[in-house]
């Protein structure tokens, strides 16, 4: 079982940056896979970045490639995502994710089983 509290969104204006983290609890968070999603209002849960157990390999969404950083951890048991020159299309509530499978490659939502509780980013022009 991993439990995921997400930190760290808020209201920040166009071409600014923030940092979310998320907080993981269990033994075993090391050998998951952690992914950030995002969902804005209106519109599907989208994949947004993930890392895989050891940080190593890492994947972006087109959409935030060269803007996100995603990074973990793992003596903190805390995921990263570094968000620069954000722009109000990035507005949305960001979701933290663990897969058992440990791999950066899913960015399907069904294959991660834990989830935190959500953070807002509000992007203003």
């Amino acid at each position: 079982q991993v439990q995921l509290v997400e930190s760290g969104g808020g209201l920040v204006q166009a071409g600014g940056s923030l940092r979310l983290s998320c907080a993981a609890s269990g033994r075993t968070f090391s050998r998951y896979g952690m992914g950030w999603f995002r969902q804005a209002p209106g519109k599907e849960r989208e994949f947004v970045s993930a890392i895989n157990w050891s940080g190593s390999s890492t994947n972006y969404a087109d959409s935030v490639k060269g803007r996100f950083t995603i990074s973990r951890d793992n003596t903190k048991n805390t995921v990263y995502l570094q968000m620069d020159s954000l722009k109000p299309e990035d507005t949305a509530v960001y979701y933290c994710s663990a897969t058992p499978r440990g791999s950066s490659f899913y960015t399907g939502s069904a294959a991660y089983d834990y989830w935190g509780q959500g953070t807002q980013v509000t992007v203003s022009s």
